[in-house]
């Protein structure tokens, strides 16, 4: 192996590199998404200490008690909304996360790109999406509920689903035209990882 003389670096290239550094700039927003998953994780402490004194402490109607718990298992989707942009968008974005071969490692994030955490989080929205919409039915029988708001609620959660569903045919198209990853050499599998490193 040849050693390359070192020469003058043009200012394209330093553009270039400072341009790359700049990811680093998103990881205040990541670590602002940690503390709003703290503020969801006390909210949710809030909710189950109230559900626990109207449970133990009283007789709730059934509705009541159902309404609560639909809160808690939303405030937990849109928790795992929230782990799901912190972890998969700094592993596509910003930096590898290195944590090949950790017991805990998601399985979704080995195979992760943007693509992917994109139809992910449309899922997600979609299951969030639905215990608001579970709520909305359950006090449909409520005056200050009309059909007005059932069907444009109703309507917003069907585009979610279609949209996920666009999402999820638009990456498998993408994904049927890529090359495939095995036909390549050794060395230029090993390459990209080996520059994310030195990054």
């Amino acid at each position: 192996m040849t050693d390359t003389p070192a020469g003058p670096v043009s200012p394209l290239r330093r553009v270039g590199y400072v341009m790359f550094l700049s990811r680093w700039i998103q990881v205040p927003l990541y670590l602002g998404l940690i503390v709003a998953q703290v503020v969801y994780v006390w909210r949710f402490m809030a909710e189950l200490v109230h559900l626990v004194h109207l449970g133990f402490g009283g007789t709730p109607a059934e509705t009541t008690v159902m309404l609560i718990v639909l809160g808690l298992v939303d405030v937990v989707m849109i928790s795992n909304l929230l782990i799901m942009v912190i972890i998969g968008g700094y592993e596509t974005f910003v930096s590898r996360l290195r944590i090949e071969g950790h017991p805990d490692q998601p399985q979704w994030l080995s195979h992760v790109n943007a693509n992917v955490l994109k139809v992910k989080l449309a899922m997600a929205i979609i299951g969030i999406s639905s215990i608001h919409l579970l709520q909305i039915f359950i006090n449909a029988a409520r005056p200050e509920i009309t059909d007005r708001e059932l069907i444009w609620k109703t309507l917003i959660h069907l585009t979610f689903v279609v949209s996920a569903l666009a999402l999820a045919m638009i990456d498998r198209i993408m994904a049927g035209g890529r090359p495939s990853h095995g036909t390549g050499s050794s060395e230029d599998s090993g390459q990209l990882p080996q520059e994310r490193m030195a990054a």
